[in-house]
C-alpha cells in the first residue's frame, strides 16, 4: 500500500469518527423549583389536612418564588424574579377584593419550608394569602451533523450549526395560609426552537431561556382570569367550603361584588345550618 493510500485511508478513519460521534452530541440543562417539595417536605410521614379558609375581604396577598431544586442550577437572578413577580402583580392590583400585594424576596423562603415558613411570612408581611411561583425549564442541544461539517468547512462563526430547544412551565399556586388550603392555580407554558454557532451558545441560550420565561409567563397570567372565574363558581356550588367575611370600611366591588359576598354569606350559614341539623 502506497503512501496516498494510507493518506485517503487516514482521512477515511478520521471523517467517520467525526461523523459517528458529531451526530449524537447531546446535552440537556433542566431547572426546577416544586412548591410539593418545599410545602410537604416530610409527606410520607406528615401530612397537612387543610381547614375550611376564611376569606376576609379585601386581601392581603403575597407572591413568592418557591426555592430551587438546586442552587447550583438557578435559571433565574433574584432580579429575573422580582420581574416575573411585578408582572403578576399587576394583573392582581385591579381587582378590588385584593388590598394590598407583597413581593417577597427568595431570601425568606427556605429549602423545604413548609407551612411553618409561610406562617413565618405572613407574620413578617401582614399577609393572608400567598401565590407561590414554581418552575420547570429544559433546554435540549442537539448538535447534529449539519453543525460539525459547517464547523470543518466552512466554519462555525458564519454557518448556524446548533439546534436548541427551550420547554418552560411556570406555575402559580394560590394557597390562604391559616387553613393550608389551595385555593386555585393557573399553569403557563411555552416552547422555543432557535439556531446557534458553537461560539455564541451559551449567550443564545441564556436569552432563550429568559424569553421563554417569558412568554411561559403571560401565558400563567392569561389564565389566572380563567381560575379565578372558577374558582368563584366553586365556592357557589359549594359555600360551606369557604367562609367569607369584610374588613371593617369593606363594602364589596370589582369581581366579587357585595351581592354576591352577601348570597355566599347566607349560602354559607345556610350549610353549616344544614349540617348541624343532620347531626341531631
Amino acid at each position: 500500500m502506497n503512501f496516498w493510500n494510507i493518506f485517503k485511508l487516514i482521512l477515511l478513519l478520521i471523517a467517520t469518527i467525526i461523523l459517528t460521534t458529531g451526530c449524537g452530541i447531546q446535552t440537556k440543562q433542566h431547572r426546577s423549583s416544586s412548591v410539593v417539595q418545599y410545602l410537604y417536605p416530610d409527606r410520607q410521614n406528615h401530612v397537612e389536612v387543610p381547614g375550611i379558609p376564611r376569606l376576609a375581604l379585601p386581601l392581603r396577598v403575597g407572591i413568592a418564588f418557591v426555592p430551587e431544586n438546586s442552587v447550583k442550577s438557578q435559571a433565574l437572578t433574584e432580579t429575573d424574579k422580582m420581574d416575573l413577580m411585578k408582572e403578576v402583580s399587576h394583573h392582581f392590583k385591579k381587582y378590588d377584593f385584593v388590598k394590598s400585594i407583597e413581593l417577597i424576596p427568595s431570601a425568606y423562603l427556605r429549602n423545604d419550608g413548609g407551612f411553618g415558613n409561610l406562617d413565618q411570612i405572613r407574620t413578617m408581611y401582614g399577609i393572608d394569602v400567598i401565590t407561590l411561583l414554581s418552575y420547570d425549564q429544559t433546554q435540549f442541544t442537539d448538535e447534529g451533523l449539519a453543525s460539525i461539517t459547517y464547523w470543518t468547512i466552512i466554519g462555525a462563526y458564519i454557518i448556524p450549526g446548533e439546534k436548541n430547544d427551550t420547554h418552560t412551565m411556570v406555575d402559580a399556586t394560590v394557597y390562604d395560609i391559616l387553613s393550608r388550603k389551595m385555593l386555585f392555580r393557573a399553569p403557563g407554558t411555552n416552547h422555543i426552537k432557535s439556531n446557534a454557532t458553537p461560539v455564541n451558545l451559551t449567550e443564545k441560550l441564556r436569552k432563550d431561556s429568559l424569553e421563554s420565561f417569558k412568554v411561559a409567563s403571560s401565558d400563567l397570567i392569561k389564565n389566572l382570569d380563567t381560575q379565578l372565574q372558577l374558582f368563584k363558581e366553586k365556592i357557589k356550588e359549594a359555600p360551606e367550603d369557604y367562609q367569607i367575611t369584610h374588613r371593617p370600611g369593606y363594602t364589596g366591588g370589582g369581581s366579587l361584588d357585595a351581592s354576591f359576598i352577601i348570597l355566599l354569606t347566607l349560602l354559607g350559614g345556610y350549610g353549616l345550618w344544614t349540617k348541624k341539623k343532620r347531626k341531631h
